[in-house]
């Protein structure tokens, strides 16, 4: 089991690391319970770098933001009942990679507190005992033999749909069995509905901890040596498979590729209808090794940067990764930061390995992806929530063009990206901005505010 339940113990010599508007009840957990990252280095000392280079070091500002987490007073009035329940029960079937998971347990809680229905979850969970009441087992008198599972849900349903659709049936039967939760559930939430997933997200769930432990060693391993890169590298194989883009390696890989692709036709993700050349140039396309390589070189990082590749294992081997490591040879991966052993039993359970990519990526000075997806979103999020850690948001569609134009010199490039990139390095973005943002990624101004 990758996730767990974060239990409520106390820490008298444990100094909270954000204030919150919560009652009096709520604050210890509240105020102990964030995965925080390792303190951020700061523009490194006794380096002869230049102003750029500083630049890229240097940690946004935070504008005051911080977790503000205050539930209206009926949310916590509805809570004294809905904490209690004992008659209907939600059973929520999970799936994918790790941050679907994530994605779709969070959901389940909201969804459970919609229908005020108590959780099913292998671990009893405390954080969550003021909003819902999460058991570790059905009772006796709840059978899941005699049950249907639900996995029709349309996508974007509102707490409305989902009362109409299922609390009948919940009063009736007393359980609810849902399947493929993934982006089913609303973006756009009422307020308190909005907190109760940034609870749990960033206070309720946490990794295992045998999990957990080892990741804190392998991101001190990076850590202690001084500032540092994470790049989450987007180029495995189910990647290419599913992006419906050319890998860059040339036609013997892309024949591969494409063979894949005609044997799963349902794995091509976006707009069938698209040339290759205009899906890469509509930003559909993960970066390469080497467009990570010019972007993060134009924003200013210097070439003697340490930098940290998440990932799977890249389809194409190290000729994939080759040109990032020409521009950065000070590369490493947990494989190379792990002590002999320690990988070893988790090395078929791709989940444990991802969440040890997102610890030590939490970490890290400057986050990176090469490709949007869950993995991107939760860091943004998580990495905004516990102070606008710097995160840059590749703008593909901006410079992908300019990679192809042979007339554009290197200087050129080099300031086009920092001005494209200016105001998308960390700063704190409201999600109010554009309609379906994910709280999630955009945790302001509902799960955060001016304090």
């Amino acid at each position: 089991m990758v996730f767990s339940w974060r239990e409520n113990k106390q820490n008298n010599n444990t100094t909270p690391p954000f204030t919150s508007d919560y009652p009096k009840q709520d604050e210890p957990t509240l105020s102990s319970s964030v995965m925080m990252p390792l303190p951020a280095h700061g523009v490194p000392a006794n380096q002869n770098l230049t102003s750029v280079e500083r630049e890229f070091w240097r940690q946004p500002d935070n504008q005051g933001y911080r977790p503000c987490l205050a539930f209206s007073l009926d949310y916590r009035k509805a809570s004294a009942k809905i904490s209690k329940e004992k008659r209907k029960f939600l059973v929520v079937v999970v799936s994918g990679g790790l941050n679907q998971q994530r994605n779709q347990i969070v959901d389940a809680v909201v969804i459970a507190r919609i229908l005020g229905a108590a959780l099913v979850v292998p671990v009893l969970q405390k954080t969550l005992q003021a909003d819902v009441r999460v058991v570790s087992s059905l009772p006796s008198t709840h059978l899941l033999s005699q049950q249907s599972i639900e996995n029709q849900m349309p996508f974007h349903v509102s707490p409305m749909w989902i009362r109409a659709r299922f609390l009948h049936q919940l009063n009736e039967e007393g359980l609810l069995i849902l399947k493929g939760l993934d982006s089913r559930l609303s973006k756009n939430l009422p307020p308190d509905l909005q907190k109760l997933r940034c609870k749990v997200a960033f206070h309720a769930l946490r990794f295992a901890s045998p999990i957990r432990d080892l990741g804190n060693q392998i991101a001190r391993r990076m850590w202690i040596e001084g500032p540092y890169i994470a790049v989450h590298l987007r180029i495995e194989k189910d990647v290419w498979v599913r992006t419906g883009c050319l890998t860059g390696l040339g036609a013997e890989y892309d024949e591969v590729i494409a063979k894949d692709r005609e044997s799963n036709p349902d794995f091509l993700t976006d707009k069938l209808n698209m040339t290759n050349s205009a899906r890469r140039l509509s930003g559909l396309c993960p970066l390469s090794a080497l467009e990570v390589a010019r972007l993060l070189k134009a924003l200013g990082a210097p070439s003697n940067a340490r930098i940290y590749v998440a990932g799977g294992e890249p389809f194409g081997g190290n000729r994939a990764v080759q040109p990032l490591v020409h521009e950065f040879p000070n590369i490493v991966t947990k494989q190379m930061l792990a002590r002999h052993g320690e990988l070893t039993p988790y090395m078929n359970k791709p989940s444990v390995l991802a969440a040890i990519d997102y610890i030590v990526s939490l970490s890290s000075d400057v986050f990176m992806p090469s490709h949007g997806g869950n993995m991107g979103r939760a860091m943004q999020g998580h990495r905004a929530y516990v102070g606008h850690r710097k995160y840059i948001k590749p703008n593909k569609r901006m410079m992908l063009p300019l990679l192809e134009d042979r007339s554009v010199s290197d200087e050129e490039f080099r300031r086009t990206m920092q001005k494209l990139h200016r105001y998308s390095q960390g700063q704190p973005e409201s999600r109010n901005n554009k309609f379906d943002r994910d709280v999630l990624a955009y945790p302001v101004p509902d799960c955060m505010c001016k304090q």
